[in-house]
């Protein structure tokens, strides 16, 4: 029971957000030009100071595990491989394939997936989530990047698809971290601090607009793609990948970890992504919902059966 409540109080205050976005609509606070100006102000500026700071804060020397980090880049590129071939195959409009590959490959590691973890092991004891965090969520976007390029039109044009990649606002910021934490850099506090502030805001802004963005009417039209995404997203990918951490002999904090990567909802970026990169941005914010609400049940299912198999 204490496991369901732990997955409870990490999905309360993102639906509080949500909430409040579908408030702020039906206040006419926002209209639909000032919402999409609000997202590309959170993809262009707030999300890179967000990845900024993810791999800037962490010290990658300290808690490393080569073995927990192989396994973990390794699946989710398989994983997305297996997306990326599913989605071809039964999806014909290239909007919604970048949409659905995302949801199904990308999880909600930083905002769901490490309080889950932390409360789990501890907060002294999640060194090795912080480190994953760094080299997960880059690989996440890095992907997502070259997905929603490649999608962008009716044709890839391989050049168009990497100056995209070598320019996106959000692997700017993680090379950037990555440049200040490989050599050591330390800003002086008052910037560390600004930094941690603007990076803050950048979760809960995204959440507001997402629910100001929601549309009923929207999952009516595409409840089928919905539920292959959640599927895929809460019950398969966690399935799979959870299986062969266990057969692999991966336990304790590092399972918790994997935990936190693969069987966590939709990440809320992938909704600012899909709308800034002229994808299916209707298709990708509903899946953050729904994955969201079902996974407080789908986590407490997977933490209670591994924590009863002994993983952990």
């Amino acid at each position: 029971m204490n496991n369901f409540i732990i997955s409870i109080e990490a999905v309360i205050p993102m639906f509080s957000m949500l909430i409040l976005g579908v408030i702020v609509r039906k206040l006419k606070i926002l209209n639909d030009t000032e919402l999409t100006h609000v997202n590309a102000m959170i993809f262009k500026a707030l999300f890179p100071i967000l990845m900024f700071s993810n791999v800037y804060n962490v010290k990658i020397s300290e808690t490393f595990d080569l073995k927990l980090t192989i396994f973990s880049v390794s699946l989710v590129l398989i994983m997305y491989l297996l997306a990326l071939l599913f989605v071809l195959k039964i999806e014909k409009s290239n909007k919604k394939r970048g949409a659905m590959i995302q949801a199904i490959y990308r999880s909600n590691f930083v905002l769901m997936g490490f309080p889950v973890a932390a409360n789990l092991a501890g907060e002294g004891n999640i060194g090795i989530t912080a480190i994953m965090v760094a080299i997960i969520v880059p690989l996440y976007n890095v992907l997502a990047v070259i997905t929603l390029e490649c999608f962008r039109g009716t044709q890839v044009d391989l050049k168009k698809v990497i100056k995209g990649i070598l320019k996106n606002p959000l692997i700017l910021g993680a090379i950037a971290g990555l440049i200040f934490a490989s050599l050591d850099i330390s800003m002086p506090k008052v910037m560390e601090k600004t930094i941690s502030q603007i990076s803050a805001s950048a979760t809960p802004m995204a959440l507001i607009v997402l629910g100001a963005s929601f549309n009923l009417e929207s999952v009516e039209k595409e409840y089928k793609n919905l539920i292959i995404c959640v599927m895929g997203r809460l019950i398969l990918v966690p399935a799979v990948a959870l299986s062969l951490a266990a057969l692999i002999g991966i336990r304790g904090v590092g399972f918790i970890t994997l935990i936190g990567i693969f069987a966590s909802p939709c990440a809320v970026s992938s909704y600012t992504m899909a709308q800034q990169m002229d994808s299916d941005g209707s298709l990708a914010g509903n899946t953050v919902i729904f994955t969201s609400a079902i996974a407080s049940f789908t986590l407490f299912v997977w933490i209670f059966l591994f924590k009863q198999l002994g993983m952990f």
